[in-house]
């Protein structure tokens, strides 16, 4: 236990930003995919594909400060491919 404290205490620690970036981002993932899960016979995107966009953005933001490339490079699929789901949303109205 004291491994995955002092684990989370070091990344805190080497960028504060990142860790708030990340934190906040692993709310908005794992809200949205909750809400894929438990609705996914009759799935509505509007309640889940703005949840994973502000994640995956935030993804980014995170990857950047740690430099972490390939990470920027998912996240960045991610952030496009959720910006094209909103627009599909949007069109549909």
């Amino acid at each position: 236990m004291n491994k995955i404290v002092t684990f989370f205490k070091d990344s805190y620690n080497s960028s504060p930003l990142a860790f708030i970036c990340e934190m906040i981002e692993a709310i908005f993932l794992i809200s949205a995919s909750a809400i894929l899960s438990f609705t996914i016979l009759e799935p509505n995107g509007w309640q889940f594909v703005p949840l994973y966009l502000v994640g995956s953005m935030l993804g980014i933001i995170s990857a950047v400060i740690r430099k972490a490339a390939f990470v920027i490079v998912l996240c960045s699929w991610f952030t496009g491919m959720n910006i094209f789901a909103l627009v599909q949303l949007f069109i549909a109205l």
